[in-house]
């Protein structure tokens, strides 16, 4: 798959794969500083891209493992959604869960993007769903096993 993108400033960098099976490509900070995020803080942090999600699928965008892992950093939203009509900025709210200030380094790796599958979708109102097994059961109501 071809994905398009545009620069919108000269520190964006083109995201890349970390490996060739890789499922996902790394979003890096356009900035030429380090961005600080206290405990509990959430920063928006941009990409300097514009990206042309092909119809039919949208982008994803997750946390990447390391970041998340060893200090704390996600996206505010767990996972953003890049819609295929969407031309504006591509920007990443990193939240702070950790208990310490974390540095995000000027021209880092922020996230990663996964371009994903959607089928369009029709709501159809009705008086009455189809019957299931589970019916109505909610929370826990398929055991703990």
């Amino acid at each position: 798959m071809v994905i398009e993108f545009k620069r919108l400033n000269d520190l964006a960098t083109i995201p890349s794969k970390g490996s060739e099976w890789a499922a996902g490509a790394d979003l890096y900070a356009a900035t030429d500083y380090d961005i600080e995020i206290c405990p509990g803080q959430l920063v928006k942090i941009d990409t300097g891209l514009s990206i042309a999600i092909p119809r039919g699928n949208f982008g994803a965008i997750f946390a990447r493992s390391g970041l998340a892992t060893k200090q704390g950093l996600r996206p505010a939203n767990c996972v953003g959604v890049i819609d295929s009509d969407y031309r504006g900025p591509v920007v990443v709210a990193l939240y702070n869960d950790s208990d310490e200030v974390q540095i995000v380094p000027a021209k880092s790796r922020i996230a990663q993007l996964v371009v994903m599958h959607h089928e369009d979708l029709d709501f159809i109102e009705r008086e009455k769903l189809p019957e299931t097994q589970r019916g109505e059961g909610g929370f826990g109501s398929t055991g703990t096993d």
